[in-house]
């Protein structure tokens, strides 16, 4: 059954009254990202590679590589409900792998490769993954970590850069090229766990959020909206980790979902000019870049590239004036949208160039299919028009909005409020149905669309001997939206210097994430802290 979600087009006003959710009872998500399509010779995934390499997967064959990976991960004991983490870049092993695992009914768990060893520890123990399917470069990080790891029995590696395998791994290859090809995929539902994406809070540890098999079809309905365009000829690209649900839920999966292909790159560090010659050479017509991207992309001449862009979307920060006039008149007026959500309920509000007239500073409407509302955190009751309140979303049949945080339902409870997930995120609604941006209701950092929780940050710096103390805060940033600063009082008898400042920052990104690193740092006497002995990050936030 060739099945795709629909939306009524003719107004947002339509589409927001007629919108239903009508989910097959027994929908799986590798069926309707890649089993499910007439022709299963188009291509779904055009990869490039640093090297000059090109490779093209039809839908045929991602389905075929995930049966046969599907039943290698059977073969090493993986079944129904078993965590399996992916830490890999843009290559073809990372969306095989979390088809194979739900074809298998296990939960797939995306893991940036900027993950130094604690950041990975932390994630795969907390979830108990039992599988790790890792690159080469992350090979020997996690193959450390592994006996403090509980239930992690196999590191399989990914040499997808041609530099050969670790003496003695289990590698990927080996395992698809013996195994069998042809799976039969077991009964699952909309409300089947499927993958489990980690977010990191205010305070405390990283919290892993479930989503089911239909996560990635909650998404269609903005992906529809913000692309603007006939989806016959569309080719989609984004720089964004495909850890994150950004890439994976904003572009990559609903992509397939209508039979179109993807582009994969592994980039690393962003390149604005690769950036656009990728655009070129695959005729992207497509492409989520966060801001920062954007905004570096603004300093490269674009006439010597021959572009086929007709939408940009963008998100993780409010888009300035600056970045919409050069979109239209550098980029020959392609529309460039802006989406919200979090990893634990993504792509809920929408600004629209064709869909409703845009209102400057506005985080646009609620997407059809999302019933979102801006309501008092303390008992879900919606504020009146114009006053300030925390943006929600009903949870009930939403396939959008995570299940719980995984392991941690005194977490789950705190966010949930009269049938409302409460996203942090403080608004206002106009009279008109626009909703505007205040504030977050905590001490999250955005920095170059990364969401980075100041007490993980925290807690890797309290890792160097010779810091007593530290506070994290986000403070403004022209390219990259806000960048972590942290203040770190030394220990007693040691002087702040900047060789000091340099090993800190060293220890951040390579244990914690090289995202996560704070690229300011200022050594201080002693941290304002509450009678309880917090940080008192806001005051933090008032220093120069």
């Amino acid at each position: 059954m060739v099945w795709h979600v629909t939306v009524p087009e003719e107004s947002y006003e339509q589409a927001t009254a007629e919108f239903t959710w009508d989910i097959p009872n027994d929908y799986n998500a590798a069926y309707d990202l890649v089993g499910k399509h007439e022709h299963a010779d188009r291509p779904a995934l055009f990869q490039a590679y640093p090297d000059g390499r090109r490779e093209e997967y039809s839908f045929g064959d991602l389905d075929d590589e995930s049966d046969r990976l599907a039943n290698a991960l059977a073969d090493l004991g993986v079944g129904r409900g078993d965590r399996v983490g992916v830490v890999l870049p843009q290559v073809p092993a990372n969306p095989i792998t979390h088809l194979a695992c739900w074809k298998l009914g296990a939960v797939s768990m995306p893991l940036s490769v900027l993950f130094g060893p604690d950041g990975l520890q932390y994630r795969l123990d907390d979830s108990e993954a039992t599988v790790a399917v890792v690159d080469r470069d992350s090979y020997e990080t996690v193959d450390g970590i592994r006996e403090r790891c509980a239930g992690l029995e196999h590191v399989v590696e990914v040499d997808w850069a041609g530099a050969g395998h670790h003496e003695g791994s289990t590698t990927f290859s080996g395992l698809v090229a013996a195994a069998d090809s042809s799976f039969e995929p077991v009964d699952t539902s909309p409300e089947t766990p499927a993958i489990i994406m980690y977010t990191s809070g205010s305070t405390g540890p990283p919290k892993g959020a479930l989503h089911t098999h239909s996560v990635w079809v909650g998404h269609c309905p903005a992906f529809k909206m913000y692309f603007e365009l006939d989806m016959s000829e569309a080719v989609f690209w984004t720089p964004a980790d495909w850890a994150w649900i950004g890439a994976l839920g904003d572009l990559v999966f609903p992509a397939w979902h209508y039979g179109r292909p993807v582009v994969g790159y592994p980039m690393g560090e962003f390149d604005p000019e690769l950036a656009f010659e990728l655009s070129a050479e695959f005729d992207v017509t497509s492409t989520f870049l966060p801001p920062t991207a954007i905004r570096m992309l603004m300093g490269i001449e674009t006439d010597s590239y021959d572009l086929s862009l007709e939408a940009i979307c963008s998100g993780g920060e409010p888009l300035t004036s600056e970045i919409l006039e050069w979109a239209e008149a550098e980029l020959d007026g392609v529309a460039v949208n802006e989406l919200y959500g979090q990893t634990e309920a993504n792509l809920l509000v929408c600004n629209c160039q064709s869909w409703f007239p845009a209102q400057a500073g506005s985080m646009g409407k609620p997407v059809p299919g999302h019933e979102v509302a801006v309501v008092d955190p303390d008992d879900g009751t919606p504020v009146a028009t114009g006053e300030v309140g925390q943006i929600a979303v009903k949870r009930t049949d939403d396939p959008v909005v995570f299940e719980e945080y995984w392991n941690q339902p005194e977490k789950t409870a705190s966010v949930t409020v009269g049938g409302w997930h409460l996203t942090g995120d403080l608004a206002e609604r106009d009279e008109d149905g626009y909703i505007w941006f205040k504030s977050r209701d905590d001490d999250i950092i955005i920095t170059s669309g990364y969401r980075v929780g100041p007490g993980e940050v925290e807690e890797a710096i309290l890792e160097h001997p010779d810091i007593e103390q530290a506070g994290v805060v986000g403070v403004p940033d022209e390219t990259r939206g806000e960048i972590i600063k942290a203040f770190c009082q030394p220990v007693e008898g040691v002087a702040g210097d900047d060789g000091l400042r340099t090993e800190v920052q060293s220890l951040v990104k390579e244990n914690l994430a090289k995202h996560e690193y704070p690229r300011e740092l200022t050594f201080v006497d002693e941290l304002p802290t509450t009678t309880t002995g917090k940080i008192r990050r806001t005051e933090l936030r008032k220093e120069p």
